[in-house]
Order: structure tokens, then sequence, then C-alpha cells
């Protein structure tokens, strides 16, 4: 295995799931670490950061819901959340506390390892390459976007987004004062390879307004446009009431 291939850190209190994805991520070019609860997932951050997460949402001691709230106001690591429940109310919580994506199990670890390509396609491993056509620069109100070192920063203070933040801003500044459908924006997320639960762009956008606009109940930069799907405006104009 190469050693700048991507590292990966599972989470789960399963001992026979840790192994067979430390087996079949490992087999399939990943770097692969295990830790059974938040304590020992914490020990192992003291040393090295990962370039994404999997983390099961019930765990003995803290549960995943905390630890992802905790991770999201230390760390843009990316985040794939498991559970056995699978239902959509957990889905919703999993994206709104800042995870990039959320799996339910049982799952085919083929899956899972999809999953995780579609999520480090969005957020770029460490040590990748932006490449040689680097986007241009973006800028609107107060913000300043560079798609090309993935950094949103405003009045030179730098903002956190998770990779699906970053994917979604990135549609949107590319696609200025247009209706864009949460199908079109599935296809523009640069990654975003399936088809979303119900809500999950729904949930992104919800998370980006908190992040850009003033007023997010009234937002200037990302618009609904009802029955179509969002607009982005540039120019900071909020709806009329």
């Amino acid at each position: 295995m190469k050693t700048d291939s991507p590292h990966v850190l599972v989470v789960d209190d399963d001992a026979g799931l840790r192994g067979l994805l430390q087996r079949y991520l490992g087999g399939n070019g990943l770097q692969v670490r295990c830790a059974a609860d938040a304590v020992e997932m914490d020990r192992m951050l003291a040393g090295a950061h990962p370039d994404l997460i999997v983390l099961d949402l019930m765990l003995p001691g803290e549960d995943g819901l905390s630890i992802a709230r905790r991770l999201r106001g230390a760390t843009r690591i990316p985040i794939i959340m498991l559970s056995a429940r699978g239902e959509e109310l957990d889905r919703i919580v999993g994206l709104e506390v800042g995870a990039d994506d959320y799996l339910p199990k049982p799952f085919n670890p083929r899956e899972l390892l999809a999953r995780i390509r579609a999520v480090l396609r969005r957020n770029g491993p460490a040590g990748e390459s932006a490449g040689p056509s680097r986007p241009g620069v973006f800028h609107f109100g107060e913000f300043r976007f560079d798609p090309g070192s993935r950094q949103l920063t405003r009045s030179q203070e730098r903002i956190a987004l998770t990779s699906g933040e970053l994917g979604l801003l990135e549609a949107f500044v590319q696609h200025p004062n247009r209706v864009l459908t949460r199908d079109m924006l599935v296809d523009l997320i640069k990654g975003f390879d399936r088809s979303p639960f119900d809500r999950s762009i729904d949930v992104r956008v919800t998370r980006l307004r908190r992040k850009l606009e003033r007023d997010p109940a009234n937002p200037a930069f990302i618009r609904t446009v009802w029955g179509k799907g969002y607009m982005f405006t540039p120019q900071g104009e909020p709806l009329a009431r």
C-alpha cells in the first residue's frame, strides 16, 4: 500500500464490523485504523488526523451525534455516519450536526467504499494537488470563495465548511442568478454520484445559510424558489416580503 493513500478512522463498537472494514477498505487502497469508542478515537486523533472518519451513531458512552458536534467545532475532517436504525430523522440530524454523508446498517462494504471515495473527491485528501486548471476566485458581499484552495473567507477570516457545504457552494457560485432544482444540484456537486435521500440538499442549504446569511430566515444569497429549487444571487438581494 502506498504511504500517501488516504487515511480512514473507523469508530464503531462492533469488533466484527471493525475487522471486516479494516480488511476490506485496507485491501482497496486505504489506510485504516479503528476505535471502539470516543475515548479511543480521541487518543488516536491526538497522534494524527485522518482524511475521513466513519462514525457509528450508537456508541457506548459518548454517542455519534455528540462526537460529530464536537469534531465539527474543532476540525474539518469529513465524517460518514453509520446507524443501525436508518430512520430519516437520524439522517437529517446527522447532516445537521455536520456529517458529510450517512449510511444505514446493514450495508455492503463496497457501498461504503464508494461513499468514502466520493467524499474524499469532494474534500480532497491531504497532499492532493488542486491541479493546473485552478478555478477562478468568486466574490459576493463580504465573502471571497476560492474553489481551488477550497477556502471561504469573510473580511480575511476563514469560515470552516464541510466538504458537502463546499461542494454545494461551488455549484451555486458557478451558476449565479439561475434556478437550480435539487436534482440539478446533486448532478453539479463534484463527487456526489448517487441519488441522495430525501431532504439532504435542503439540510445542506440550511447549514450553508447559517454561515453566509445575516438573517437565515430571510436569505439574501441563497433564495428559495418555491416549487422549483434554489437560486444563488451574488448581489445579495433578499426576497421581498
